[in-house]
């Protein structure tokens, strides 16, 4: 790859020591770091509780399970690209159940040049979701904000028996007179008023 600023940390499950040195090569540190390997359901689930992973490459099937469940449960708990390994027999049969969760899946065998462009697509999947996540917090930061000004108004508009509008208003001036946000000002609000 590139020389990038960002490494992509990976989760490999599998329990096939021949696939894991076979895929190895194609996560080299200076893209992809760290590079966790476990070889069951149970033992990546525990290492997903503890760390969150940028892409989760499972090998299936594994010994305690076949993987398929793994793959539709990490995409819908977290951001992390999932690519599930699956013999060709079986390929159409795993993608029409997983394909609507976000699981991205390829039939083995498969040649290494395949695996390295989906390993490419999903870190620009990852990419994608860490804007949507930042655009998301933003949103969440700003309907924050708007509860919280709109429970000073009300306190004013109780305590001080103003108008809405005055309240409003009072709060837009003594952000600009102060030079503080609207959400330190409606703090302050409720901390005088609400005691």
């Amino acid at each position: 790859m590139i020389f990038q600023e960002r490494t992509y940390s990976v989760l490999l499950v599998s329990a096939s020591d021949k696939f894991n040195n076979t895929i190895m090569p194609l996560l080299p540190m200076t893209d992809y770091w760290p590079v966790t390997t476990v070889k069951t359901v149970g033992a990546a689930q525990r290492h997903m509780l503890e760390t969150a992973y940028d892409i989760v490459i499972i090998n299936a099937p594994l010994p305690d399970d076949f993987g398929m469940r793994l793959a539709i449960d990490t995409c819908a708990a977290s951001g992390a690209g999932v690519l599930l390994l699956v013999k060709s027999e079986l390929y159409d049969e795993v993608y029409s159940k997983v394909v609507s969760h976000g699981v991205m899946t390829l039939s083995k065998p498969t040649s290494l040049q395949m695996v390295s462009q989906t390993l490419r697509v999903l870190c620009a999947t990852r990419e994608r979701l860490r804007q949507v996540e930042a655009k998301q917090v933003t949103v969440e930061e700003k309907i924050d904000e708007i509860r919280l000004v709109n429970r000073a108004k009300w306190l004013l508009i109780e305590c001080l028996s103003m108008t809405e509008s005055d309240a409003h208003r009072y709060i837009e001036k003594q952000a600009m007179d102060l030079r503080l946000s609207k959400r330190e000002v409606a703090e302050n609000i409720i901390k005088t008023y609400k005691s």
